[in-house]
């Protein structure tokens, strides 16, 4: 079989403006992964291959860093008084 038929696993199940809104809550900072994970069903490690795939070698490790650094991308990390995933000036209507 050509590799071109072989389909990614992770990117299959998505369609192109979810994986655009995947990559988008990835990037954003106040953005939890278990946010991804109740909208999409990845998990951390999956959102992390997906990256790795969807963006490129440099993008993916200048994100790596920032994530890591980041304590409002992972829920338990975060202060209760955060009970938000997004500014509320971030969606200006």
């Amino acid at each position: 079989m050509p590799e071109s038929a072989v389909k990614n696993p992770l990117v299959r199940d998505f369609s192109p403006s979810e994986l655009s809104r995947i990559v988008e809550m990835a990037w954003e900072d106040r953005t939890p992964f278990e946010a991804i994970e109740f909208n999409f069903g990845l998990n951390e490690s999956a959102v992390i291959s997906l990256m790795r795939q969807q963006v490129k070698a440099r993008s993916f490790r200048l994100w790596r860093k920032r994530v890591t650094s980041r304590k409002t991308k992972h829920q338990s990390l975060r202060s209760p008084d955060v009970s938000r995933g997004y500014c509320p000036t971030q969606y200006k209507r």
